[in-house]
Parts: C-alpha cells; structure tokens; sequence
C-alpha cells in the first residue's frame, strides 16, 4: 500500500514539474522578437582548376622565367579575386610553378610531373628548346599547351591539337630583323652568331634568310653555346669579314658579353638579336658597351593604339607587387593563363578534353591585344616590337605586323 502511494505521489509531481516548465516556457514565446535569420546556405563546392606553369627560374636568365612566373601568379590572384564559374561550381584557381632551367631533359621532367599531377592546362615553357620536347608529352595527354615566348616554328608544326602561342613565330621575327637589316639600317655585309640552341638556331637562319633576300651578303656565320662567355676567337675571325651588322641568335646572359668583347675589338657594327636579347636586362649585363642605337633587337609581341595604355597601367602594378619592371613575357604569360580560363568558361567544364575545341575558337581582349589562333596554333596577325637602347635603357622603335 505505501508502494503504491509512492508511486502515485511520484506521478502526481512528475505532472507538476512538466506543468512549471509549460508556463515557464510560455511567456518567451509569446513575447514579440526579431525574426530569426535564415540558416546560412552551405558553401558552394569549388571546383579546383590546376594551371601549369613552366620557366626557367634558376640558371643564367632566370630572371626571365621570374618574370614569366610573376605573371602567371597575377593571373591566378586576378581569377580567384573575381570568382568566376566554369558550369555551376566557381572555379579555384592554382598554380603548380616548375623549373626546367632551360634544359631539354629537365624540361620534359617537369613536363611528366605536371602531366602526373593532372593538370587543366600548361602555360610555358620559355624556351624553345624545353617547350618543343615537353609538348609532346602535353599533346599524349591531351592538355592544352599555350606558350607565351617560344617562338621556333617548329612548335606548332608537329600536328598537335594542343599546342598554342600568344606571340609571332621566328618566320616572322628573323625575317623581319633581316629586311630591316638591309632596307633601314643599309647593311650590305652581314655577320651571324648563334648559340645552337632551338631557338637561337631558329630565328638566326631565319633572320640570314630574310637578309639575302633584301640584297644583303652574310660573310660569315660562327657558333657558340647558351653557356658561353669567352668569343674572341670568333668575333676575331668575322672582324676580319668587316661586318657593318651582326645578328646573335641566343640570349641576353650571353649577348651582354659578347657586347662587351666587340667593343673591346674595335668592331663598328650594328649588334641586333631577337627576343631573347631584347631585355631590360642587356643593358646592364653589356654596361658602358651598348653605345647609342648601337643594338637593334625585336620582341615577338607588341601593343599599340587602345591597348597601350591598359598596359602601360598593369605594368605599374606589376612593379608594385614584384618590385621589379617587367622584363618582356610576362603579360603575355597573363594572357595565356586568362585565355584558358575564358576557354573553360565557355565549355562550361575545366576537364582539357571539353574545353580544347574552345581554345582553337578563342577571341580574347587581352592585355597585350587580341587573340586569336590559327589552324596549327599560332596567334593570328602577331605583332613584333622593334627596339634600340639609348641610355642604357631599352627605347621602342616601332610596332610592325
């Protein structure tokens, strides 16, 4: 009997202490209170976009490749700060940065890392030299390739669907360095050095070709190598041919010394080169050698009319962010990796194999003009730059297309 009146009890203060927490709980909700906000929507997935880029960041002009990777790192920041969507996901753009330190071998190295890595697209390499060998690994593959400065036509002559170029080619750049050898600057006895690389071979016959065409006469073509910095034996001997032009196809860390021994000789010449001498790196790696309009050289890129001054502007930047000027590819590099976002866009899809056919198609504004490809990958109506070097710093000449 007095279990159960326990257990009654027990019940009837259960009753009570539910009926307390109602009327506790009541006054709260009727009390008038700001409406609640909406639960947050979960993050969109992004879609992690992976762009390659290849330079050669250690070595004798690294401080190209430098300037190729600081474009290529604007490029990416500029993406994701505008958080663009390729389909339905906005797109999370990195960069994978390799060295290939102008080297073939190391060049098709990082090429296979970048391949294993499953990268959406490359930008690179610089040289031609890395950039043929390593394509072929990109093509097998079947991710796009655009280079923003090798420039032998060999490159987009293989029959790869995936290879691209944002700059003229050497057909363009060496010949056009030949006729204004001869038609402007009046050259009649033309001498020629080249380092054997892809490049350096390239736009020197190419540039020897365009010159016995305009009437000129190559009296003597030497070699040397990319590594070079002793030329006296060879500079001695075209001496002797009385040159009034001398091309160089090769780079600026070796064309800075080559100056200096020419002046050294006694040699009164017009020095000319392609893109690879045309730094603003050569007048402090030549000195007191570079005389007034003494070099005459090309980039394989240019802007002129509205475009000037967009670039002109992206270039300050550029120096605030680096601390450095732009040394010569690296808007170019900012285009290219914005040309394969503006690909993947239109596809509406990151994977190579969908968005390729869109960067065949491309029309793209970009900083430094509009691109356009044609059938083997080349940028249509490319532009060259030519330029001279009064006091000590790199002056433009023209823009010729």
């Amino acid at each position: 009997m007095q279990l159960k009146w326990t257990a009654v009890a027990l019940a009837a203060l259960a009753l009570v202490a539910c009926g307390k927490k109602e009327e506790a709980a009541a006054p709260a909700a009727s009390a008038p209170t700001a409406a609640a906000p909406a639960p947050a929507a979960p993050p969109a997935e992004a879609l992690v976009v992976k762009i390659g880029h290849v330079a050669p960041t250690s070595g004798a002009i690294a401080h190209l490749g430098k300037d190729n990777e600081f474009g290529a790192r604007m490029a990416i920041e500029d993406l994701n700060a505008k958080g663009i969507k390729i389909g339905d996901k906005v797109a999370k753009f990195e960069l994978l940065a390799e060295d290939d330190a102008a080297d073939p071998k190391q060049g098709t190295a990082v090429a296979q890392k970048l391949v294993d890595s499953k990268v959406n697209g490359v930008v690179g390499h610089l040289n031609s030299g890395t950039t043929i060998p390593a394509s072929k690994l990109y093509s097998d593959a079947g991710i796009p390739q655009i280079s923003p400065s090798a420039t032998n036509p060999k490159y987009t002559r293989q029959g790869f669907k995936t290879t691209f170029r944002v700059v003229a080619d050497d057909t363009q750049l060496g010949g056009t360095l030949g006729k204004y050898a001869v038609e402007t600057l009046k050259g009649k006895n033309i001498a020629v050095i080249d380092d054997r690389t892809a490049y350096g071979q390239g736009v020197a016959e190419e540039f020897e070709k365009a010159a016995k065409a305009a009437g000129g006469t190559i009296v003597g073509h030497e070699f040397t190598t990319d590594k070079s910095t002793d030329f006296n034996a060879i500079l001695t001997k075209l001496k002797g041919a009385k040159p009034d032009v001398l091309f160089f196809g090769g780079m600026d860390a070796v064309g800075g010394p080559m100056l200096k021994q020419v002046k050294q000789l006694g040699m009164n010449v017009k020095f000319m080169g392609g893109d690879g001498l045309c730094t603003g790196e050569l007048a402090k790696l030549a000195g007191d050698a570079i005389g007034e309009d003494m070099v005459v050289c090309a980039e394989a890129g240019g802007v002129d009319g509205d475009f000037k001054a967009p670039l002109d502007a992206w270039k300050t930047k550029f120096k605030e962010k680096n601390g450095v000027e732009v040394q010569i590819y690296a808007p170019y590099v900012y285009d290219a990796v914005q040309v394969l976002a503006a690909a993947m866009q239109k596809a509406g899809s990151s994977d190579p194999e969908k968005y390729l056919p869109e960067v065949s198609k491309v029309e793209y504004k970009g900083l430094t003009g509009p691109i356009a490809f044609d059938e083997k990958g080349d940028i249509k109506n490319g532009a060259l730059t030519l330029y001279t070097y009064k006091n000590g710093a790199r002056t433009q000449i023209a823009v010729v297309r």
